[in-house]
């Protein structure tokens, strides 16, 4: 299914430890990373004042809500468009100017946001110009993932791939936990008026802020050796990237596809959506719910990190096998705890965040699964797609199943979406044409 790196290539041949300036560049990326994906997920933690403020005053609280998060899933819709133009670019042109351009497309409009007109001053301007900055929010992160994760794996010394790209996405989901803790200390500090008048622009503010730093500091970053070697040789792809990704790579789309599902499903449902489930159908406290996704964020960063570790000590394919059983299981314990009145939530959820780290095993897997020269364009167009396809459609469908099956209906999603995973990594061990290291 799936084309991986020969043995030839630079990233396959023998090991290295990490070097000062491979850690500097793990550290800027994902630095980076982390202020971008802030920038990205800070606006859900704040639809409740947006949905007051830049809607009519007579509009229905339901609907003015869902109007604000209709807003926050065109960011998800916008992000296939900003993933394959900058990715073919990046196969161009050179990875460092697309990785430095996401971030930069990401810091203006969340620092505009923070300065937008609301309702009562520019009527149905505000809506549409809220609109506007979340789709060129999502543009850029369409191309900031993949590009990142292209980027730091063809900086990586050989043999240390999946550490590398599970520290960027350790740094991803950083952002998450940061966007966490920044809402609840304004909603603590601050009274429910001034979070309306003023306060609601700070996270805003404060991203934008974050997110020029971050430029700057990708300007100490190099172009990849991987890419500077293609373009020495000439060995740049000669035609439209992504037509040669569809053309001539379609099992290599349909695998990151598959691991790109169960990295959806584990993220937005365990991490993102499970604070009000386990609220509304099981009854956990509020504050109880949010203590948990904090440290399960937490968690998760830090099972980004093992997983990574261990991919480049057993294989990705054995890597994702082991965590997406592992994901499996603890899904189940938590979400059965939490049929038997959550005597154990916090600690359950805190082990579930850590494995859902396996999730860091993913980006090799991509990374792996393209040849150098259209590695961006391929990776952006499989996670893309599947990102904002399934992102779209996992709490409709989770509602879906919970009607015909119970409240344990997202552990169902979840775990039929890791056995996807758990065929891809057995397709994998098996399969005569992936010898590489890198998966067996």
């Amino acid at each position: 299914m799936a084309q991986v790196v020969s043995s030839s290539s630079p990233m396959a041949t023998s090991s290295r430890t990490l070097a000062g300036r491979d850690i500097q560049t793990l550290l800027l990326a994902s630095l980076g990373g982390a202020l971008e994906f802030y920038d990205f997920v800070v606006f859900v933690f704040f639809a409740l004042p947006l949905s007051h403020l830049f809607f009519p005053p007579n509009t229905a609280p339901w609907l003015a809500q869902l109007q604000v998060y209709g807003i926050f899933a065109a960011g998800y819709l916008a992000r296939p468009l900003g993933g394959i133009v900058m990715a073919h670019f990046g196969d161009r042109q050179g990875r460092k100017r697309m990785f430095t351009l996401s971030v930069f497309l990401m810091a203006l409009p969340t620092l505009a946001i923070g300065l937008l007109p609301v309702y009562a001053q520019a009527g149905l301007l505000a809506p549409l110009l809220l609109l506007l900055m979340r789709i060129v929010q999502g543009v850029a992160i369409g191309g900031e993932v993949p590009g990142a994760w292209v980027f730091v794996a063809e900086h990586a010394p050989p043999g240390r791939v999946g550490f590398a790209c599970a520290c960027l996405t350790s740094g991803l989901t950083a952002g998450i936990l940061i966007g966490s803790l920044t809402a609840a200390w304004i909603n603590h500090h601050l009274a429910p008026e001034q979070v309306l008048a003023w306060g609601w622009r700070l996270p805003f503010l404060l991203g934008g802020v974050f997110g020029f730093i971050a430029v700057w500091l990708r300007r100490w970053l190099s172009e990849t050796p991987v890419f500077a070697q293609l373009r020495e040789r000439k060995e740049l792809s000669r035609e439209l990237p992504l037509r040669t990704v569809l053309a001539g790579h379609g099992g290599s789309v349909l695998l990151s596809m598959a691991v790109t599902w169960t990295l959806t499903a584990a993220i937005l449902v365990l991490i993102l959506m499970l604070p009000n489930l386990a609220q509304k159908p099981f009854g956990i406290a509020p504050d109880v719910a949010f203590l948990g996704n904090s440290v399960a964020a937490f968690c998760l960063g830090l099972g980004c990190l093992a997983y990574g570790w261990l991919t480049d000590r057993i294989g990705a394919a054995r890597a994702l096998l082991v965590g997406s059983l592992a994901l499996i299981a603890a899904t189940y314990a938590l979400f059965a705890d939490l049929e038997a009145g959550g005597t154990h939530f916090l600690p359950l959820y805190a082990l579930t965040g850590f494995l859902v780290g396996s999730v860091g095993v993913v980006p090799t897997v991509m990374v792996m699964a393209f040849p150098a020269p259209i590695r961006y364009s391929g990776i952006s167009f499989a996670y893309n797609v599947a990102y904002a396809a399934f992102g779209a459609l996992t709490a409709t469908l989770i509602s879906y199943l919970g009607e015909r099956v119970g409240r344990m209906a997202p552990a169902h999603y979840v775990a039929m979406t890791a056995v996807v995973s758990v065929v891809a990594a057995l397709w994998l061990m098996l399969s005569k044409r992936n010898k590489d290291k890198q998966f067996l």
